[in-house]
């Protein structure tokens, strides 16, 4: 059985519309999954319902199965939220696009941090501050302390999205799921957190599932491709596969539009 086993999943919107349409993919634990397609085409949706956050009103069927060992193998399709609870952050976590969505504009980001830390580790007093300071660390923020006691709009967006990831590793994650985590970064932080999540992810032996619109992107980090049009998955393969050899018109648009950015980067930089 994969960590990840979704088959025929389905997403309706609250007047009965198609936003998802018989979506089936499996993750095994440590591997590596990129999703990809353009906006509107399904990706953050099929991620909220891997974790059971689907917006108010829109309706999952069909099957979503999180098997983790050492936790109860769970249909998240139609599962009491406090089931889901007990899975969320340990079996699967989710790193969003945008950190301030993430983030609690009131709270110190140390305090933040501390709360699934301590909840995880079972830490307090001066054992869980420094395990925060460790966190900051280990997603390559500067000056932990400093950053621990501020406030999230006291801090870069680059910063911002460090401390995402330290608080979504805080709970040790089997799958951790990241959707455009670097879209709203300028390109030389992009690189630096790609490389960060990539080095991350290879340390802790987690499965990762990474979705994102650039296809450049996705080759670098992941294994597998699966690509989603208009809520419907279109073609799926290896990386190498995709790239080489893509089926699909939509994949070979993808494809070409991706080399053509090669090219042009490649001519500016002479």
């Amino acid at each position: 059985m994969s960590l990840l086993d979704i088959t025929g999943l389905h997403v309706r919107s609250g007047d009965g519309r198609g936003l998802l349409s018989d979506v089936s993919f499996a993750i095994d634990a440590g591997a590596r999954l990129g999703l990809i397609g353009e906006s509107g085409s399904g990706k953050s949706l099929t991620a909220l319902a891997i974790m059971g956050l689907l917006p108010a009103g829109m309706t999952a069927s069909g099957s979503v199965v999180l098997d983790v060992p050492g936790l109860p193998r769970t249909e998240v399709v139609g599962a009491a939220e406090r089931r889901l609870n007990g899975l969320r952050g340990r079996a699967a976590t989710i790193v969003f696009q945008e950190p301030l969505t993430a983030l609690d504009p009131l709270a110190r980001v140390g305090r933040q941090l501390a709360e699934p830390l301590g909840r995880r580790r079972r830490l307090r007093g001066a054992a869980l501050r420094a395990a925060v300071v460790t966190a900051l660390e280990e997603v390559r923020i500067t000056e932990p302390d400093r950053v621990a006691r501020a406030y999230p709009h006291e801090i870069s967006g680059g910063q911002r999205q460090r401390v995402a990831i330290a608080m979504a590793l805080a709970c040790e994650p089997a799958l951790l799921i990241a959707d455009e985590p670097t879209t709203a970064l300028d390109v030389t932080v992009q690189a630096e957190v790609l490389a960060l999540l990539d080095g991350l992810v290879s340390a802790r032996g987690m499965a990762l599932l990474f979705i994102s619109h650039d296809l450049a992107v996705v080759s670098g980090i992941t294994d597998r491709v699966l690509v989603l049009k208009d809520g419907a998955a279109v073609e799926s393969g290896t990386v190498s596969g995709i790239v080489n050899a893509p089926r699909h018109p939509y994949t070979r648009s993808l494809v070409t539009s991706a080399r053509e950015l090669d090219s042009a980067l490649d001519w500016t930089a002479r």
